[in-house]
């Protein structure tokens, strides 16, 4: 198994103001799996993301990533594991405004400390592979919201992670633009890419190959989607429509 959460809990505060945000939960995830979390606001999402990303520890329970028991790794041991092992992407793009489209992208292979050349090109590479590559040297402000997730894509999977944690990942994109960002997870995920998506929306989340509910903390439901949502086939099918449309109307 790539990830191995075993009976993690988190809990926040102490005595009467003590909060459960995430009460032993257990679960796997395979190698090449694109999982869905739901639930709605205060049922652990968050939390579970941030166990799962190793950018906060549990208070009891076990996590292993690849192999590796997180558990008892200092913080310098864990960021390394973190930026070799996981790929982020984030609602808000989290694109560095003062940097380029290239030089975002790059950005996790700094902290690696891979030289300038290797770096460009294995940036220029994952803009290739997911778009827009054309718009190397623009600012974020300059690209278009689907434009702008595309590079945090890129920006995700540069340093080649064994795992892709997609926060809302289409929450602040437009319906079709949503959907071609799901058709590129789709697509990664069809590659061999391993990928963890929180989602508010059922719709989105039928995209994945399995969803995990949570509420109020707790794991409720954790089942396969029979016919995932193909989301190239929608967009394909929405321009034989627009095509035909826009021939009966000339």
């Amino acid at each position: 198994m790539l990830l191995e959460a075993h009976r993690l809990t988190r809990r926040y505060g102490a005595g009467d103001a003590q909060v459960n945000a995430l009460t032993e939960t257990s679960f796997s995830v395979a190698e090449a799996e694109f999982v869905a979390v739901m639930g709605p606001s205060g049922s652990g999402k968050s939390t579970l993301m941030n166990l799962i990303g190793l950018l906060d520890r549990p208070t009891s329970g076990r996590l292993v990533l690849a192999g590796e028991d997180t558990t008892a790794l200092d913080h310098d041991r864990l960021a390394g594991l973190r930026n070799r092992r996981i790929g982020f992407v984030f609602q808000a793009y989290n694109l560095l405004a003062r940097n380029t489209t290239l030089e975002n992208v790059e950005m996790p292979l700094v902290y690696s400390g891979l030289r300038g050349g290797k770096r460009r090109l294995r940036a220029r590479a994952a803009l290739e592979a997911v778009g827009p590559s054309h718009r190397v040297d623009h600012w974020p402000g300059e690209l278009s919201g689907g434009e702008q997730q595309r590079v945090a894509i890129a920006r995700a999977l540069v340093g080649d992670p064994a795992l892709v944690l997609a926060d809302e990942p289409t929450g602040a994109l437009d319906s079709r633009t949503g959907l071609s960002i799901l058709a590129l997870f789709q697509a990664l995920n069809r590659a061999g890419r391993t990928i963890v998506m929180v989602t508010h929306d059922e719709h989105v989340a039928r995209h994945a190959r399995r969803i995990m509910r949570l509420q109020d903390g707790a794991l409720v439901g954790d089942d396969p989607v029979c016919e995932p949502v193909d989301a190239q086939a929608v967009l394909d099918l929405e321009r034989v429509v627009l095509g035909a449309r826009e021939r009966a109307a000339a």
